[in-house]
């Protein structure tokens, strides 16, 4: 069927989405979106090393460690990304010297950097409270349970009870990564060409809104591939309880 045969409504469709302008910009698109992906990863990787720590803190039963750990957390879920974007990049000009004297001038003048640590310590925060209340969640009893069978502490956290606690923050650290990945593109606003970034400068170029829609079926993409996966990895470590389930059903 020729483009002249469609459909009103799916030539109105097509005439939106130009893709004339996805065929002359769309590597630049793909270059954004491998910006934001990356962004995105290593922030969420770094915040998941930090979450643990802090998570350790929270839960060890010292009073300082707790204190310091219940601020972190407070303070950075309490603070809008784009205010720490702003201060790590446009702030850390201040601290020149100081940080000049430390051999880290030359990371904080990097924008992209500075986005990096302004997501890591911010989805840290959140993972540590999602780890929280997932490993909160392992009953007790079973932690006694292992004790008694001379398990050591490295194996009960192993066998008992991280697998237990990772099933259930499974789906909310997915839902933390989606989160990343849409925050992430709070980063153009310091100067860094990821996709929202690109797709900035292209409609600067051409005044052609329809790349906002290109943009947005991209982070669609994105956000849909992690719902899957994490969808596909809860199924398989739940598959044992289905079956255990239907087995005290006969």
């Amino acid at each position: 069927m020729m483009p002249g045969h469609l459909p009103d409504y799916l030539q109105e469709y097509l005439a939106i989405l130009d893709v004339a302008l996805l065929s002359s910009y769309g590597l630049r698109l793909l270059q954004g979106l491998c910006v934001t992906i990356e962004i995105a990863a290593i922030s969420c990787a770094l915040g998941f090393v930090l979450a643990y720590a802090i998570c350790a803190a929270r839960m060890s039963g010292n009073v300082v460690l707790t204190g310091i750990a219940l601020c972190y957390v407070t303070f950075f879920r309490a603070t809008p990304l784009l205010c720490l974007l702003y201060l790590f990049y446009y702030g850390a000009g201040e601290l020149r010297p100081l940080l000049t004297s430390l051999g880290l001038w030359g990371a904080f003048r990097e924008a992209l950097f500075c986005c990096v640590l302004a997501l890591t310590l911010n989805t840290a925060a959140y993972q540590a409270e999602i780890m929280r209340g997932a490993l909160g969640s392992v009953p007790g009893a079973q932690v006694e349970a292992a004790r008694a069978l001379g398990l050591s502490k490295f194996r009960i956290q192993r066998h008992v009870v991280w697998p237990q606690a990772l099933r259930v923050a499974l789906r909310p650290f997915g839902n933390e990564i989606i989160g990343v990945i849409k925050a992430s593109s709070l980063v153009a606003m310091v100067t860094v060409l990821d996709l929202m970034g690109q797709t900035r400068a292209i409609f600067a170029a051409t005044f052609d809104f329809s790349i906002y829609l290109y943009a947005a079926l991209l982070y669609l993409i994105m956000t849909e591939l992690v719902r899957r996966a994490t969808a596909a990895v809860e199924q398989a470590w739940s598959r044992h309880l289905a079956v255990a389930v239907e087995a005290a059903g006969n």
